[in-house]
Parts: C-alpha cells; structure tokens; sequence
C-alpha cells in the first residue's frame, strides 16, 4: 500500500545554481547531497514540513538523467511513492497489468530501496516506489 508522496524528482543541469534557486524558493537549505554512482547521478535534497524535492543532475552522459535532459530539458522526472513493503508491492502492481522498469528493488538515495514503474503504464509519469531500508 502507498503511504504518501515520498519526494518528486526535478531533472537539473546545474547542481550548484539549482541549490541556490530551491533555497530561495523554499527558505530552507538542501539537507543532503548524494551521488548515485548506478544512475549516474547527483542528487540534492530539499524537505520542508513532510515535503520533499529531490534534484537530479546527470554525472555523465550515459545516465538516464543526461538521456531525459536531452529529449525535454530541466523539469520534473519522476514522482515516489513510500510504501512500507516494497517486494508486495512489485508483486501486487505487476499482477494488476503495471510494467516495471526494474523488478528488483536497488539501493537508492536517501537510504531508499526503489523501483520505478514504466511511464507508458502511468500517464506518462514516471513513477518510484520507495522503501526506507532497515
């Protein structure tokens, strides 16, 4: 089951200019900033209240953040979902028709396991599930 809206995910291109642009926008600084070296990708956290922004910047051209920059530019890339039971989850959205992108939860930012749900299921939304690893 999906609990709440974890973090939605912005494609940047530069890191250190978009820090300074969310800090503004949301009056508080990024709490952490954390490479994930099988994405490719930096990433930037921002958290007000129960609400999280997650920056996304490619650290080479291969990754899948530099890919979606290139097709639409700087944006929104993705919306997570937290679930407290992550292998359920694959299990109940695959039987209810959902394509995954990845069917085995892999080590994410923010001390998350992830998956990601293929866009051309959901709208055209990319979207994560992510469970705290314990």
């Amino acid at each position: 089951m999906v609990n709440k809206i974890e973090h939605i995910g912005i494609a940047v291109k530069n890191m250190e200019e978009s820090n300074v642009l969310f800090e503004k926008l949301l009056g508080v600084p990024s709490y952490k900033e954390e490479i994930v070296e099988s994405e490719g990708v930096l990433t930037s956290f921002f958290q007000t209240g129960t609400n999280k922004i997650e920056l996304l910047m490619a650290t080479n051209p291969e990754s899948p953040i530099a890919k979606f920059l290139e097709k639409k530019g700087e944006g929104i890339h993705h919306i997570a979902f937290d679930v407290d039971d992550i292998e359920a989850e694959i299990f109940r959205l695959k039987n209810e028709g959902f394509v995954l992108i990845n069917e085995v939860p892999k080590k994410g930012a923010d001390n998350k396991l992830v998956v990601f749900l293929h866009p051309k299921n959901t709208n055209g939304v990319l979207v994560e599930l992510c469970q705290e690893i314990r």
